[in-house]
C-alpha cells in the first residue's frame, strides 16, 4: 500500500504536468512554445546539430590544414564539416539562426532540405532566406500562426506603410505605397480580401490620406468606414458620378506636377495623341 500511495503522489503531479502541457499546447500554443517547446527544440539543435546537417547533405569535405591540425592533435575521426553556426535567437513564435554556407554552397541547398530540418528540430515549418552572399537565416517556427493570429508588438509600419497581415513564417506583410503605389486585389470567395481591405482601411484612417470607396455591394463592406470616406458610391449609378470626379482629380495632379515642372498645362484635342504615329500601314 505504501508503494501504491507513494506511486500516486508522485504520478498525480506529472499527470496534472502533462495535462496541463496537453491542453495549452492546443488551446495556446504560444504559451506551450514559450514554456515547453522552445527549451526542447533548443536543446535539440544543439544535440544534433552536426549530424543533421551531414544527414541533409550539407557538410563540405574539411580543409587539408584542419585534417592536419586534427591528426596531429587528436586521434578523432575526421568528419565533414557543417555550415558555420550563429547564436541561436528565440522569439515568441520560434527560432532564428544563421548559417555562414562553405564555398560552394547555395541557398538553394539549404532551402531543399527544410521539411527534413522540420521533422528532426520538432517544430512546425522552417524557412530559408538569404541575409547578404554566403549567409542564410533559419526562421523555425514553433507552432501554426495562422490558426490564431497575432500580429508582433514591433512592426516596422510608417507614412504609407500599413502592416495588414501575418505570413505563416511569422513575419507582418506591410503594404508599402512609396514602393508600389498601384494594387489589384484578387483572391476567390472566403479568401480574405474583406478582411485585408478593413485592416488596409483601418491602417490609413489615422493618416493624413484621402480615401474614395466605390463599394456596389450596397455598401455592405464599405459602409462601416463611411464616416472617414471622402466620398462612398454604393450602387453603379453613384459610381458613374464618382468616377468623372476621380478623374478629374487625377488630371488636376497631373497638371499640377506639370507646372512645377515648368510646363504649361495644355488640353490635348482628340486624335492629338495619334498623330505621331502617322498614317495607318496596309
Amino acid at each position: 500500500m505504501a508503494d501504491i500511495a507513494t506511486l500516486l503522489e508522485v504520478g498525480g503531479p506529472v499527470a496534472a504536468l502533462g495535462g496541463g502541457a496537453a491542453y495549452a499546447r492546443a488551446k495556446h500554443p504560444a504559451v506551450y512554445w514559450s514554456t515547453v517547446g522552445l527549451p526542447i527544440s533548443t536543446a535539440r539543435l544543439l544535440g544534433s546539430y552536426a549530424s543533421v546537417m551531414e544527414a541533409c547533405g550539407l557538410t563540405v569535405a574539411p580543409s587539408r590544414l584542419r585534417v592536419l591540425a586534427v591528426k596531429a592533435t587528436t586521434n578523432r575521426e575526421i568528419r565533414p564539416v557543417p555550415p558555420r553556426r550563429g547564436l541561436i535567437r528565440p522569439t515568441t513564435t520560434g527560432l532564428r539562426i544563421r548559417l555562414r554556407l562553405a564555398p560552394g554552397q547555395e541557398p538553394a541547398d539549404v532551402a531543399a532540405s527544410a521539411e527534413r530540418l522540420r521533422h528532426a528540430w520538432g517544430v512546425h515549418a522552417v524557412y530559408v532566406t538569404t541575409v547578404k552572399p554566403g549567409v542564410v537565416e533559419l526562421r523555425l517556427v514553433g507552432y501554426d500562426v495562422l490558426r490564431r493570429v497575432q500580429m508582433p508588438r514591433k512592426v516596422d509600419s510608417g507614412h504609407l506603410r500599413i502592416p495588414v497581415a501575418l505570413r505563416e513564417d511569422a513575419s507582418p506583410f506591410v503594404r508599402d505605397y512609396r514602393t508600389i503605389p498601384h494594387q489589384l486585389t484578387l483572391g476567390a470567395t472566403l479568401s480574405g480580401k474583406s478582411m485585408y481591405l478593413r485592416h488596409l482601411i483601418t491602417g490609413l484612417a489615422p493618416q493624413p490620406v484621402a480615401l474614395v470607396g466605390i463599394d456596389c455591394k450596397r455598401g455592405v463592406e464599405l459602409a462601416p468606414f463611411a464616416s472617414r470616406l471622402s466620398a462612398l458610391a454604393t450602387d453603379p449609378e453613384q459610381a458613374a458620378e464618382l468616377l468623372p470626379a476621380l478623374v478629374q482629380e487625377m488630371e488636376d495632379r497631373y497638371d499640377l506636377i506639370k507646372a512645377r515642372q515648368g510646363i504649361a498645362p495644355s488640353t490635348p484635342r482628340r486624335g492629338d495623341h495619334l498623330r505621331h504615329l502617322g498614317p495607318a500601314r496596309a
